[in-house]
């Protein structure tokens, strides 16, 4: 008998849901300090997973939850460069 997958779960930053892996979108702060969106899921790097409607990414964006998520100060063009780039992908 096969044994069964488990599906990887993780928890949105913003609304603290547990979800599929895949249903959420995985924001990467490498070495370097670069933050951006990773679609593949596998780019070096701490990672945050944040849903991909709008309420939970105001809510990132308003409460500045990347900062407590990477432990660094995060500036607010990022939060917009990231937004759009999410929202434009869904």
């Amino acid at each position: 008998m096969p044994k069964e997958r488990k599906t990887p779960l993780r928890t949105c930053v913003a609304c603290r849901e547990t979800q599929d892996k895949k249903t959420l979108v995985r924001i990467v702060k490498t070495k370097e300090g670069e933050i951006f969106p990773d679609f593949s899921g596998k780019a070096a790097g701490r990672g945050a997973y944040v849903c991909t409607s709008a309420d939970c990414f105001a809510r990132l964006k308003k409460n500045r939850l990347l900062n407590r998520a990477f432990s660094a100060d995060v500036p607010e063009e990022v939060y917009t460069r990231l937004e759009e780039a999410i929202l434009a992908k869904k």
